[in-house]
């Protein structure tokens, strides 16, 4: 139990991460329901577009300095492709039978791995990443934080509370809330809701790229490959919270996370469980997690707050 503490200390941060990338999932879904699952790779080429900012900038530049340029670098890369996927391969799939989208979206997964992994400067291998310096914050004898956990607990409240005053209080975030309940009817008030949809894949790229940064500074390198198991556990918390709820996405995540930082230090303890603890075990209990759930509460904890539609 003295460990108790700092489990939940890591699974926030965890969690945290995992509803930031979880934020894509549901805006999309949301609004076209589609389930965009070249999300994580997305999430990948922010991380990537991250690195390049930090390589291109002066020797010795401050890493304080740095991660700000580094977040707007990851953004525009992650940005510039999920927009791009919208227009060229999305978009002309909106009228198509259901199975067409979703089969594009793991086509282009594939795809955006293959390039970066073919293209990209040594990305064959884990390439390093900056990571922060100095101690952790201890905060009792049990309990510390480490900096980049740190800066993922700060990061995630911000830009969930900032998306939601958007969503609440800004025309635009009207206008997708009328697109998301019944877009033939937001066209006829005048809106363009293209724009809207762009602007839904553009906001979760977005945070998408503030999550792989917040991943490389924790774990000091990043790799082509890092998308495609964190898309699914996001995927997974926007179901787990409600997708098509944005604040479903972000307590998904937080469930989620908590759920595998516990079950790696406690499930082992448990007699006759000591074969299924242990990291190599998490996976399995956040997808077990989620079907108990949805067994229980199909719509995920939070609900839809979106209309279904045909």
């Amino acid at each position: 139990m003295n460990e108790l503490p700092q489990q939940l200390v890591n699974g926030l941060s965890m969690g945290a991460l995992y509803g930031l990338v979880a934020i894509g999932y549901t805006m999309v879904y949301g609004i076209v329901q589609l389930i965009n699952f070249a999300h994580g790779e997305i999430f990948m080429i922010g991380g990537f577009g991250a690195l390049t900012t930090y390589l291109a900038l002066p020797a010795g530049t401050p890493l304080l300095v740095a991660i700000p340029l580094m977040i707007i670098g990851g953004a525009i890369a992650s940005v510039a492709v999920a927009t791009a996927a919208e227009r060229f391969a999305y978009r002309p799939l909106r009228t198509a039978p259901k199975l067409a989208p979703l089969i594009t979206a793991i086509g282009l997964s594939i795809a955006l791995q293959q390039l970066v992994w073919g293209f990209y400067p040594d990305a064959k291998d884990k390439r390093s990443f900056p990571e922060f310096t100095g101690e952790a914050f201890k905060i009792t004898e049990n309990l510390q934080v480490q900096r980049a956990d740190l800066f993922i607990l700060v990061l995630a409240p911000l830009c969930m509370l900032s998306l939601g005053l958007f969503v609440a209080k800004s025309r635009s975030g009207r206008a997708m809330q009328a697109t998301a309940q019944d877009p033939d009817t937001a066209k006829l008030m005048g809106i363009n809701t293209d724009r809207i949809i762009v602007m839904a894949f553009a906001i979760g790229a977005a945070f998408a790229a503030v999550a792989a940064v917040a991943y490389g500074l924790e774990r000091g390198q990043i790799g082509f490959e890092m998308g495609f198991v964190l898309g699914l556990k996001a995927f997974t918390a926007a179901v787990l919270g409600g997708i098509g709820n944005i604040y479903g996405a972000m307590v998904g995540g937080v469930v989620l996370g908590l759920a595998e930082s516990l079950s790696i230090a406690y499930i082992e303890d448990i007699p006759g469980m000591q074969q299924l603890g242990g990291g190599a075990w998490s996976n399995v209990w956040a997808f077990v997690l989620l079907i108990l759930v949805l067994l229980v509460r199909p719509q995920g904890l939070l609900g839809e707050r979106v209309a279904d539609r045909a």
